[in-house]
């Protein structure tokens, strides 16, 4: 217990953030929230008096408590004093509505809803928010690093109202550790609301009192999940830490359960038959949903007389819209999910199982309804590899084999060997396939498309869902076959919506901002390397720059810089094309199945090919009267877009925090080994090293890496020490050994290695410089025995000698320690 401005207050696990035994003001005085809220909703100026009848304060303290937040909120710009009393300060410029994001170590920043710079929020500010709050932000400041600073005004919604965490009972008191880092409160849980829960257990609580600056927030356990070390625990965490819905409603189950599971004759009516010819399936080992199916066969565009060659390339999509139509319980469902989510050993399906791997995926052998892309592409000529003519329609097609990336391009390597004679059937149609995919490739470097080479990684884990291997995804030809007839069918998909002037979604990619593009050009000035383009390069420049790199040993810091120069790819109806593909419009069409986007662009050519309008509906957009009706229709689109891209982007997040923790179960075991990794982050605490083999990232702190004073350059991208001089920048191989791992922070330390990494070298310099000064000293002294019976000048000449055969030393020993350096 300690005392604080005069009031009694409790601090628990050492977290700086009080609980309030007796705020400054009577409990039944309203919060600022409750006070802006009633006058938002009055429209008009208002009283003390009014005020205090409104939320029935009595005469004494009371009423002098609402006079004490009125005036804090007039100190705070909340407010306006008027003759009538008070009225909301909405003529505030410097007043900013946004989210607040937050951070590990207890500040935040205010995202504006609309355009404008991110806000800092000091630790003091976020004691009364947490990470997903949207607020209102007054300006107040610049901090040292030029960045805005901001004040919480009024906190119009919170976001956070459940999470997943850990409960602890420490010092008496139940309280629960969140598992987003990004939330930095204990939320104290009452005895009677622990759901039975023991210490250490991860659970999930609903927040029963939000937190405000003068006490913690409080919540009571739903559910208990069980241990930490449990078998998938970490999926289960990151299901519930990301809001993903991981359990399909009850009328979408029984309107899946009543679908048929085969395709019945009466769903071929209007369908062109497809069935005799012989499409395949090319995915993953692990894929159980399959999307899309490819055939492709040599055609003459010429005359008899006159041939010329050409290819017909078919891309056959599955139909899920035929089975899902708008805003039907299934349709709702795949909507609030937007996308299927991928973990190790798990998938959470945008659609259930009965179709995404059963009626809609495309499995061999059966009959399925798709919608097929049907492309004709000249193989010469000006235009060859694009795609000359196209047509879309309805279809039923009989996949001829389910194949692999693997087995394909095994075939295609060795004619002869066991998996081509196991693919026999279809091995000349594969063959057909790679000649169309080489014309393709061709013309996405001709088109200027960017190709970059990133190491992905694939988790082989064992029965119990812990790491046994990390790997590398090692990308061969078949797997940019695939792509290549997929990126054909999405930019027809693309051209036909606009060719009939609908709106849609498309996938829109803007190059990169003026900071992000003359950091980048900064950097590449640094390496002799220059970027094409002038103010606006285009995606073209970019490719340029990664071909003229790629030999070069410092080629992966090239392409990291690159790509971080890039905008986010998003959904949009408004097209403005795909920076780094290099196309004018761009869309997704080919995975309905677990992408959102897909589905509706199925519906939108679906009802191009019958005549007819499709435009979908959203909470949250109602058609204004008298509003045209285009504005209303892109007001929904928009919506769509922005939507679906946060579904996305939450898809990955959760992904890459179920990796992060896998990832550090494995490294924990590995505590006190020594690997070699590259730099792949330089920030201004430290460095994030990539271990070669496990793949793994990792921190130096910059208190690791010596006594030296180190300074960043965030032009140049390194840490460069004061006095040694000595540098890490991207791309620098370090020697590490592992320190500590924390699976909570999902945070890998290390430290670097004596002996192996640069600052030990420079040590050893040192050292051997000082032995160097040393023996120089030591030789420049006459040596007793060759001063006996020689006259003054023969000794100083014997000197001169020997000084001259130690410089020599010294040299050559310099030359040595440049080049160790």
């Amino acid at each position: 217990m300690k005392k604080n401005n005069g009031e009694t207050l409790l601090v628990i696990r050492n977290t700086n953030t009080p609980i309030d035994m007796g705020t400054q003001f009577d409990p039944d005085v309203p919060s600022r929230e409750a006070i802006l809220a009633f006058m938002r909703e009055y429209k008009k100026q208002i009283r003390l008096d009014a005020l205090a009848r409104h939320f029935a304060l009595s005469r004494d303290t009371g009423i002098q408590g609402l006079e004490k937040r009125l005036t804090a909120m007039l100190r705070d710009g909340q407010l306006i004093q008027v003759r009538q009393g008070y009225k909301i300060n909405d003529q505030n410029e410097a007043v900013v509505i946004g989210k607040v994001q937050g951070h590990r170590d207890g500040f935040g920043f205010l995202i504006p809803i609309e355009e404008g710079e991110d806000i800092f929020l000091p630790n003091r500010e976020m004691l009364k928010v947490l990470h997903g709050d949207t607020v209102s932000v007054k300006i107040t400041d610049k901090d040292e690093r030029g960045r805005l600073v901001g004040t919480i005004l009024e906190i119009i919604e919170r976001g956070t109202t459940r999470l997943v965490g850990r409960i602890l009972y420490e010092q008496g008191q139940w309280l629960v550790v969140p598992e987003d880092q990004r939330i930095k409160h204990d939320i104290i849980i009452p005895v009677a609301e622990t759901l039975s829960a023991e210490h250490g257990q991860v659970v999930v609580i609903d927040i029963t009192q939000q937190p405000t600056r003068y006490s913690q927030p409080m919540g009571k356990v739903i559910e208990v999940l069980g241990e930490i070390d449990d078998p998938g625990m970490e999926i289960e965490i990151a299901i519930r830490k990301f809001d993903i819905p991981a359990e399909f409603s009850k009328a979408a189950l029984q309107q899946a359960d009543k679908l048929p599971d085969h395709v019945k004759p009466s769903d071929l009516k209007g369908r062109i038959d497809l069935r005799d010819i012989p499409f395949i399936t090319i995915d993953g080992e692990d894929a159980r949903d399959f999307d899309d199916a490819v055939y492709a066969e040599a055609i003459n565009l010429g005359t008899e007389k006159r041939k010329r060659k050409g290819w017909r390339l078919l891309v056959a999509i599955a139909d899920v819209s035929h089975y899902v139509k708008a805003q039907d319980s299934l349709d709702k469902d795949a909507l609030l999910r937007g996308t299927s989510v991928y973990f190790p050993r798990r998938v959470i399906p945008m659609l259930p199982e009965a179709l995404s791997n059963g009626l809609c995926s495309l499995n061999p052998a059966v009959d399925r309804l798709v919608l097929v892309c049907d492309m004709v592409i000249p193989a010469t000529g000006a235009k060859a590899g694009t795609v000359q003519a196209y047509q879309f329609y309805n279809a039923v097609i009989h996949s001829h084999a389910r194949t692999t990336y693997t087995q394909v391009w095994d075939s295609l390597q060795q004619a002869e060997g066991p998996t081509a004679k196991k693919l026999k059937a279809v091995l000349p149609h594969i063959h057909d396939l790679y000649q169309l995919y080489q014309l393709l490739f061709d013309a996405r470097k001709q088109r200027g498309a960017m190709e970059f080479e990133t190491v992905e990684t694939k988790i082989i884990s064992n029965d119990m869902g812990k790491i046994e291997q990390i790997v590398p995804a090692i990308r061969n030809d078949a797997h940019r076959l695939i792509e290549e007839c997929m990126l054909a069918a999405n930019t027809c998909a693309a051209d036909f919506i606009l060719r009939h002037k609908r709106l849609g979604l498309f996938r829109v990619h803007e190059g990169p901002t003026v900071e992000k593009l003359a950091s980048l050009r900064d950097f590449l000035k640094q390496l002799g390397l220059q970027l094409a383009g002038g103010t606006e390069p285009q995606g073209k420049d970019y490719a340029e720059l990664l071909e003229s790199a790629r030999v070069r040993p410092d080629y992966q810091v090239v392409q990291t810089m690159a790509l971080r120069s890039m905008q986010q790819a998003i959904y949009s109806p408004d097209n403005v094309g795909h920076f780094g593909l290099a196309y004018e419009a761009y869309t997704h069409f080919t995975s309905p199945i677990r992408r959102y986007p897909d589905l509706l662009i199925h519906r939108i050519i679906k009802a191009i090919l019958s005549e007819q309008k499709y435009t979908p509906t959203i909470d949250g957009v109602e058609r204004i009267k008298g509003e045209p009706l285009k504005a209303y229709e892109h007001a929904v689109w928009e919506r769509l877009g922005l939507q679906l891209s946060a579904t996305e982007r939450r898809a990955d997040e959760a992904s890459r925090d179920v990796e992060a923790w896998l990832k550090c179960w494995y490294v924990r075991e590995r505590i006190g080994e020594v690997f070699s990794g590259k730099v792949t982050g330089v920030t201004s605490f430290g460095l994030f090293v990539t271990l070669d083999t496990l793949f793994v990232e990792g921190l130096i702190h910059i208190s690791e890496l010596g006594s030296d004073y180190f300074v960043f350059s965030e032009t140049n991208h390194e840490l460069c020490g004061q006095r040694t001089g000595i540098r890490y920048r991207l791309g620098d191989t370090v020697h590490i050994q592992v320190a500590r791992v924390d699976l909570e922070a999902r945070r890998i330390d290390f430290i670097p290695v004596k002996g192996l990494n640069y600052t030990s070298v420079q040590k050893e310099l040192n050292t051997s410089q000082r032995e160097v000064s040393r023996q120089v000293k030591k030789a420049a002294k006459p040596k007793p025995h060759a001063l006996k019976g020689q006259t003054a000048r023969q000794r100083r000449a014997a000197a001169k000698r020997e000084t001259k055969k130690v410089n020599k030393r010294v040299s050559a020993s310099k030359k040595s320690n440049r080049k160790k350096r």
